[in-house]
């Protein structure tokens, strides 16, 4: 074992007194929610960020600190750095889930050329955009310290396939996977990763009947869950994680490896 080898951190999956912040947190039933659960019960001090104030009731279920912001906003990002650094402390672990379609702010579904150019925005700024200001915000803080683990939310629509009538999404989705690995390029040497998850279909409240029947014809023969996904994303917010950076996890049951399907 080299000298510089014996002077790295033991492999952990704590993360006892890291301040962590989750977007995307205001479902019960959701990615964001599963995650903010999953760190709390590594010990870190969570922060979760919803657009309404029921991210309140969602804190303290979890035993975590909510926040409220619209996070396509540049100036509420900022003053969510505000809040969080008063409240918390600086973040050193960032989870961009913010962006995924509810009931209330459903996905944009039209084929390209009947796609308006606000739809268009929209799904680039939910789905793209807040990630972008949120790691744009958060990094700098990491990287003063020394260590840090920003983890996106892509999907597998858009870096590994698409559908009709999804463009837009799939455009942002793919673009979340471009900024992960740009981030993890300008971070590496301040000792903080970047990487994202790609789910496919994963049982939520917002799961359409459409989005569910895709995960029953997986290999697997289910949609995902949102626990499932947030196992892997707690492990790259850990210190466990740390040899890997600008990588993009494809969580979708086998889908994207299967040729064809043999009945």
């Amino acid at each position: 074992m080299s000298d510089h080898e014996e002077d790295l951190p033991p492999v952990t999956d704590r993360l006892d007194g890291r301040v962590a912040l989750v977007t995307g947190t205001g479902s019960p039933e959701g990615i964001g929610y599963a995650t903010a659960r999953r760190l709390v019960g590594l010990g870190a001090r969570v922060g979760i960020v919803s657009t309404t104030r029921r991210i309140h009731e969602r804190a303290a279920e979890l035993g975590a600190t909510g926040f409220v912001a619209d996070l396509t906003d540049e100036s509420e990002v900022g003053a969510l750095n505000d809040a969080v650094s008063d409240q918390l402390g600086e973040v050193e672990v960032l989870v961009n889930n913010a962006g995924l379609a509810s009931k209330a702010s459903p996905e944009v579904l039209r084929p390209i050329a009947q796609l308006s150019l606000a739809e268009w925005q929209a799904e680039v700024d939910r789905n793209l955009t807040t990630a972008f200001l949120c790691s744009r915000a958060f990094a700098p803080q990491m990287a003063e310290r020394g260590w840090g683990r920003i983890v996106n939310l892509s999907a597998t629509a858009g870096p590994v396939n698409a559908l009709p009538a999804e463009g837009a999404y799939a455009a942002a989705k793919a673009g979340v996977a471009g900024l992960t690995r740009a981030l993890a390029m300008e971070l590496v040497a301040d000792g903080v990763t970047a990487n994202a998850v790609a789910p496919a279909s994963i049982y939520t409240a917002a799961s359409t009947v459409a989005e569910l029947k895709q995960g029953i014809s997986t290999p697997m023969g289910r949609p995902g869950r949102p626990d499932e996904v947030a196992a892997a994303i707690a492990f790259l917010c850990s210190p466990a994680a740390s040899y890997i950076t600008g990588q993009v996890l494809v969580i979708d049951g086998g889908n994207s490896v299967r040729e064809a399907i043999y009945i």
